[in-house]
């Protein structure tokens, strides 16, 4: 039975925590907007949700990898920035480039952002939702 409740609402637990980390990222590339050579940052929520998705749940709460010999490369210093749900972070490209390298555009990053919280405004009233109808189906 709780097995089962933990199916249900993992969907939007989901969702909530890759949310909340692309807020943090977009509002990562907003701070350094200014930032000589900054390159703004994403995640592909869709793919970044389905990946989530199929890790089974003890997966997800694993944690970082440890790294037992000193010849092992540590989490993150790859060429390809992985996010701490594991979804790659990827880098925006730009229709028109600055002088100083950075690749932030203010108007697409805080249409990002709107959106963004948006959905997850959306995500969390679904889940109150899903909770108030369990706790209806349990109190009968």
């Amino acid at each position: 039975m709780i097995g089962n409740l933990d199916d249900a609402l993992r969907f939007n637990e989901n969702a909530l925590k890759l949310r909340e980390q692309r807020q943090q990222m977009l509002a990562s590339n907003i701070a350094n907007a200014d930032t000589p050579n900054f390159k703004a940052r994403d995640i592909e929520f869709t793919n970044a949700l389905k990946g989530a998705m199929a890790k089974p749940a003890t997966a997800q709460n694993a944690g970082p990898l440890a790294t037992t010999s000193p010849s092992h490369i540590a989490h993150g210093t790859g060429a390809a920035k992985i996010s701490a749900s594991g979804a790659p972070v990827l880098y925006r490209t730009t229709a028109q480039g600055n002088i100083d390298g950075n690749t932030v555009d203010m108007d697409v990053e805080r249409n990002q952002f709107t959106d963004n919280a948006i959905r997850f405004e959306a995500s969390l009233t679904a889940i109150s939702s899903q909770i108030k109808g369990l706790l209806s189906v349990i109190q009968g």
